[in-house]
């Protein structure tokens, strides 16, 4: 079965939009970014209900690429997606990918970060006990009806778009 909808999720820092971006160029789907979606320029957040209405458009479309976590909404995605490439990297790893990017324009977010904020690099932290085990509970219920792909390193995931696309 030929990929059409595709979820990239993994802590921040892990690679995802890099391989999301690295995916969308040899595919020629469409990439949308959950972080794109949430935050505006001066870098306010648009209201549950808009992020959950522009959310829905992109699901509704018949392919995508679609880059983030957004917890609360994992489950919905998971339901439209026909694959899940999931960045479960070291948090030494995610904090220095994190790191690297400070100063640097990014097309996944809609400003450049000045600083490693320290609430998100809180978040970097606790995310494999605050966010890891919920996330495999939920490719657990959805192993038989998804291809799910899970990346330990961003080799690992180099190598896998080098031989399967």
């Amino acid at each position: 079965m030929k990929m059409k909808r595709i979820l990239v999720i993994g802590s921040p820092g892990s690679g995802k939009s890099t391989f999301s971006r690295k995916l969308r160029d040899r595919t020629g789907l469409p990439l949308f970014y959950l972080d794109q979606i949430f935050h505006n320029p001066d870098k306010t957040t648009v209201s549950r209900e808009e992020f959950d209405e522009k959310l829905s458009a992109v699901l509704a479309q018949e392919q995508w690429i679609l880059d983030g976590n957004y917890h609360r909404t994992l489950p919905r995605r998971l339901e439209s997606c026909t694959d899940v490439f999931f960045f479960d990297l070291p948090v030494e790893t995610c904090l220095e990918g994190a790191a690297s990017r400070i100063g640097q324009e990014r097309e996944d977010m809609p400003w450049t970060e000045e600083e490693f904020d320290p609430e998100f690099r809180q978040y970097i932290l606790d995310f494999p006990k605050d966010q890891l085990p919920e996330i495999y509970k939920l490719l657990e219920e959805y192993s038989n009806k998804k291809t799910i792909t899970v990346f330990h390193s961003r080799e690992e995931a180099d190598e896998w778009l080098t031989v399967s696309l």
